[in-house]
């Protein structure tokens, strides 16, 4: 007999949680397959969804969502927690233009109570959440469910330090999907979770600490101590119990006769501090996500029958593998070279170095702020580090950039992936503000690379610049398919190249904006206004000879950059506004991103909507002449 499904009566948690308790295993099978057929379309993050699926119909059904305050860690295992908080007729547009988000987010549903993207800001944000519900008197729930890969970072141990002094309630939801902190679990650990986090067990614990507080403080201390470590040994958890969090665990994460029971006893607790610990595997429930490697951590759109991801055949090698493959080349010519990942050796290319050069490569775990000071101490030791961190997670280690790093002069060498706008990950992912903060930093050298050539000469360059610290960034994605060279060649530092030479517009483009630059200068030509386009190259110390040459040759001299305001452009107009150039009558424009964040899309439409392709910068520079542009003609 056919069952009659469950998911399409379910549009809010309040319909999951009038269900019996019986029905609670298909409306996990259902989520879990329409997740799979949501994410088959639009592509994303699926193996971490995959394996919350029970924990998320359990968390909806025990607790009293929204009121009940329900915070993912980084957001990328949502998806089923979307579809189930009345976002499933919207779940095929994830990451898509005017689409759902690929993570949680404040502006899209009550039930996102804060936003997230990066790791480990959960138990963070949900103690701020607790501490504010008590001080206004209210009574509900706060619930952060953060990742064994989250909790590498010092962020979340910070945070539970300051939880268990505070001692407000909170319930944190350790999800382990690695089982890199315990075992498979089974029914006598599930019996011991259910019973230390029950009723009785928690009444008893009381009166026993009431009365262990009549003793001598020595006898008090030692019945605290037994306690806690009896309790440890069967269910391990010492760590957490030192940092003042009361540890239930671990328990089976896909199985409703464990987790239910224990979320109803944490739910109903009055005091202190909770760690629930789950077991999850990654990519549970589709055979080719749990015998993926990176169990389909992240895929493009794919067939649901074969598990095969449509991933169209590269026009050129993708800036990633570039570098990675540019850095192997000069790693076999000095031994000095070595290589940090903060829990991203795939997403840097640092996998494949790693396959190279084994013992020359660190992964140190979700921890930007360590990477970037472990970098400092090799290099303070003579040692070459390459520091192979996103731009936007290099901004959660910026006071080690500044402190350890550039005021020490130490030659840490910086590679910044995914430099400038990301796509479908959106504005939480986007490398939009590397420039502007490294930049404003004294002696720090900072390249970006024009295609996937220039990224070869910039790994050369940082390998043979050892005066301080500097950095090279380059995007995400494929490269414009120039002809590669066979070696890379050391650039002279603040140095740029022309490309075309012109006498009324000038472009300098800084980083991979060259090519729709090149693309303007063709077209302003053909409407008579010969261009000048130039490539930076350096974005600090920018070529001030080059610079004050085309400023001198030309009606307009323009920049362009994948960055916010206070980056190139900005350094650029510094030194003209010094030299007084604009008192000659100089028009100078900056083309950067806007003073807002731009939102998820296709990249090439990223740029259209914001004006940094070649239609925007033919544009800046007739409004700079005060020109208006009419088919192919164009008047005065």
């Amino acid at each position: 007999m056919t069952q009659t499904p469950l998911l399409d009566t379910l549009n809010l948690p309040d319909a999951l949680r009038r269900l019996p308790e019986s029905s609670l295993r298909q409306v996990a099978d259902e989520l879990r397959l329409e997740t799979i057929s949501a994410v088959s379309v639009t592509g994303g993050h699926l193996g971490a969804g995959l394996g919350v699926v029970e924990l998320t119909v359990a968390l909806h059904y025990v607790f009293d969502t929204p009121r009940d305050r329900l915070i993912w860690d980084v957001g990328h295992q949502a998806y089923p927690h979307k579809i189930l908080t009345g976002r499933r007729e919207r779940i095929r547009t994830l990451r898509q233009a005017g689409g759902l988000s690929g993570f949680t987010r404040r502006s899209e549903s009550e039930y996102d109570p804060f936003g997230a993207a990066h790791s480990s800001t959960s138990i963070s944000a949900g103690l701020g959440m607790a501490v504010a519900r008590d001080l206004s008197g209210k009574q509900n729930n706060v619930i952060a469910v953060i990742g064994d890969g989250s909790m590498s970072a010092g962020m979340a141990y910070e945070a539970m330090n300051n939880a268990g002094a505070i001692n407000s309630r909170l319930i944190v939801i350790l999800n382990d999907n690695d089982m890199s902190i315990a075992p498979p679990t089974g029914a006598m650990s599930a019996y011991l979770a259910r019973l230390a986090s029950g009723k009785m067990y928690g009444t008893l614990r009381r009166y026993a600490k009431q009365l262990a507080t009549r003793l001598p403080k020595f006898f008090y201390d030692k019945a605290r101590k037994a306690e806690e470590y009896t309790r440890g040994f069967w269910t391990g958890g010492t760590l957490f119990e030192e940092l003042g969090f009361y540890y239930v665990g671990p328990i089976d994460g896909h199985n409703f006769d464990h987790l239910l029971p224990v979320l109803k006893n944490v739910r109903d607790a009055k005091n202190g501090p909770i760690l629930v610990h789950v077991v999850t595997q990654k990519g549970k429930g589709y055979g080719p996500a749990e015998a993926s490697a990176d169990k389909y951590h992240g895929v493009s759109s794919f067939d649901v029958i074969t598990g095969a991801q449509a991933k169209p055949k590269p026009n050129a090698p993708a800036y990633t593998r570039v570098f990675a493959e540019s850095l192997i080349a000069e790693a076999a010519k000095d031994d000095k070279i070595v290589t940090i990942t903060a829990a991203m050796p795939n997403g840097t290319g640092l996998d494949l170095f790693g396959k190279a050069y084994p013992s020359r490569i660190f992964d140190v775990g979700i921890a930007e702020q360590h990477a970037v000071t472990f970098a400092a101490g090799l290099a303070s030791e003579g040692y070459k580090p390459f520091c192979a961190i996103y731009s936007t997670f290099l901004q959660r280690a910026y006071d080690q950039v500044v402190h350890d790093v550039a005021l020490q002069k130490l030659p840490v060498r910086f590679a910044i992936d995914r430099a400038g706008l990301v796509g479908a990950d959106g504005a939480t992912h986007a490398g939009s503000f590397d420039l502007a903060y490294l930049c404003c930093l004294p002696d720090m050298v900072v390249m970006a690379a024009a295609d996937e050539a220039e990224l070869v000469h910039m790994v050369a360059t940082a390998v043979a610049y050892n005066d301080g610290p500097i950095a090279f960034r380059y995007p995400r994605g494929e490269g414009v398919g120039v002809e590669m060279p066979e070696v890379g060649i050391a650039l002279e530092i603040g140095r740029g190249r022309v490309l075309v030479e012109g006498s009324r517009v000038a472009i300098i483009s800084l980083g991979t904006r060259l090519a729709e630059s090149l693309k303007a200068a063709e077209e302003l030509e053909a409407h008579g206004l010969p261009t000048t386009v130039a490539d930076a190259r350096f974005a600090k110390p920018i070529d001030r000879d080059l610079i004050r040459r085309l400023a001198a040759s030309h009606d307009v001299v323009i920049t362009i950059e994948e960055g916010s305001i206070g980056g190139f452009g900005s350094q650029v107009q510094q030194l003209l506004s010094d030299d007084g150039a604009f008192d000659a009558g100089l028009k100078f424009r900056s083309m950067i991103f806007p003073d807002y964040y731009v939102d998820h899309d296709k990249p090439e439409r990223q740029m259209a909507r914001i004006g940094l392709d070649a239609k925007g910068i033919v544009a800046k520079a007739m409004s700079a002449l005060g020109r208006e542009q009419v088919g192919a003609s164009l008047i005065a």
